[in-house]
């Protein structure tokens, strides 16, 4: 089967199509026919330093939507001919950007039939990783006020969703040309983080999600309620959490079988929904990570294969 491999860190140009074997499903495993995968800023941050994967060989990708091929010995969620999405296990069982992927059957549930396998393979794991931080971290719920950052990207137009879905009061922050699409997903109030420091314009905030670093956190800390959330994607320590009342969160995203059905739900009956900023096939992998690099992505990018 084909795969896109890199031997050595670097920039995107390390990336090359190879030929390796096709793997195998194990008991309770089953094998998934690519057809489209996400890519994800953690794609090139592994790529050009290494992160959780250390040193390479080694094939990128979480994000799957196919269809079963080959069920292993014990499997009886999938057969052949289903079509499934879901997040390899995070991060050590990186390796969707490639024709075939083997993995625990109950890493994937069935694609539903109102998406296609783009927006499936779009919506694992920024969708996990935005249900697991405001859902099971922050409990968000109709009524609270939620401040995510960068509420165009990847993880925040879907954090945007999944807050709106539960009855929340979003707060967004992303520059202002991105303004009219965060209304059109649900924002209710955009923010303007190049013209105002948030900061100082948003208060008695329940729960924010920083998507960031840096210094978001800190200044996060300070529109926050008593009592409040906030939950990072950046693991960082925030020592000014106990002083303030309040509760910081650094979260990585794990695979989740109950919590991707929930998303399936609400992606099957249009309430979440991924907004595609590029698709490029497979043997340009290396064109996807670029774009991702610009820094000017509004939403996910896809490989198809």
């Amino acid at each position: 089967m084909r795969a896109i491999r890199q031997d050595v860190l670097g920039g995107p140009e390390v990336l090359r199509v190879v030929e390796v074997e096709r793997p195998e499903p194990g008991p309770t495993e089953v094998l998934v026919r690519v057809r489209a995968a996400g890519v994800n800023p953690t794609d090139w941050k592994h790529r050009a330093h290494g992160g959780f994967l250390g040193r390479p060989p080694f094939t990128l990708g979480w994000d799957v939507s196919g269809v079963v091929e080959k069920v292993g010995v014990g499997v009886t969620l999938h057969k052949p001919g289903d079509e499934v999405f879901g997040m390899l296990r995070y991060p050590f069982g990186a390796g969707s950007h490639a024709e075939y992927v083997a993995a625990p059957s109950r890493t994937f549930v069935s694609k539903p039939s109102a998406i296609d396998h783009v927006q499936a393979g779009a919506l694992p794991l920024a969708a996990l990783t935005a249900w697991q931080a405001l859902v099971d971290t922050a409990d968000v719920r109709e009524g609270r006020r939620v401040l995510i950052h960068a509420a165009a990207g990847g993880v925040g137009h879907l954090a945007v969703q999944i807050a709106k879905a539960r009855g929340a009061h979003v707060i967004g922050t992303a520059s202002e040309g991105k303004h009219a699409f965060l209304r059109g997903i649900g924002v209710d109030e955009p923010i303007d983080y190049r013209g105002v420091d948030f900061a100082d314009v948003v208060e008695d905030v329940d729960v924010v999600l920083d998507t960031i670093g840096g210094d978001y956190g800190p200044r996060s800390l300070r529109v926050l309620r008593p009592g409040g959330t906030l939950v990072s994607l950046v693991l960082s320590r925030l020592d000014a959490m106990d002083a303030t009342g309040v509760r910081a969160e650094s979260l990585l995203v794990e695979p989740d079988h109950h919590a991707l059905e929930r998303i399936a739900a609400l992606a099957g009956a249009g309430e979440l929904r991924a907004e595609i900023d590029s698709v490029f096939p497979l043997e340009e992998a290396a064109k996807a990570h670029e774009r991702g690099e610009t820094g000017r992505v509004t939403g996910k990018i896809v490989l198809t294969v």
